[in-house]
């Protein structure tokens, strides 16, 4: 389900340098954690360098990033390609007017926002993150966006869990994944 079916060489590396930590959060859970990819300049530069290939010339105005690492992994992807960088954040983080949108976790409800004129209708929107799972974030900053006006072009993120069928929530949106986790 990635992107890059011909499995670019750098795909490996990235994906050995994503740290997997049992039991974090809580017990039960398998965490992926991204700083260790964060830690190799090597490992970084490609995942960025892979995303920017993608949408270069994609007239692409706008890279929404969902807090928090979204915002680790969007604005040089934003510079890269000549778009501004939007945060989606979460509520009360951001001064001034907002505009909010609420979504349903596996564990309760959540809600993303971000500044009222940041992305004007008619832009043609990127939305970034680190992971999706279940694709509920996605889905609310989709939505977010749309709201307002803006094209969704695509969703990026570094990481997939197949297992939970985020992608399905996505109504077909396309979804571009670097590395996938099965079975963790």
């Amino acid at each position: 389900m990635s992107a890059y079916k011909d499995q670019d060489p750098r795909l490996h590396g990235i994906k050995t340098k994503i740290r997997v930590v049992p039991n974090f959060p809580k017990s039960g859970l398998m965490f992926l954690d991204i700083t260790t990819l964060l830690l190799d300049p090597k490992a970084f530069k490609d995942t960025i360098d892979l995303f920017v290939e993608r949408y270069k010339g994609k007239n692409i105005s706008v890279v929404a990033g969902i807090e928090a690492r979204g915002f680790i992994f969007g604005p040089p992807i934003a510079l890269a390609i000549g778009a501004k960088f939007v945060p989606l954040r979460k509520p009360k983080k951001l001064p001034g007017k907002v505009i909010s949108q609420e979504y349903i976790l596996e564990y309760g409800r959540d809600c993303l926002e971000m500044h009222v004129g940041a992305v004007e209708p008619g832009e043609r929107a990127l939305v970034v993150d680190d992971l999706i799972a279940t694709g509920g974030t996605l889905c609310a900053a989709m939505d977010l966006l749309e709201r307002v006006g803006a094209e969704v072009v695509e969703c990026a993120c570094v990481i997939e869990l197949p297992e939970l069928k985020g992608r399905e929530r996505l109504n077909g949106k396309p979804l571009c994944v670097l590395v996938e986790y099965v079975d963790i």
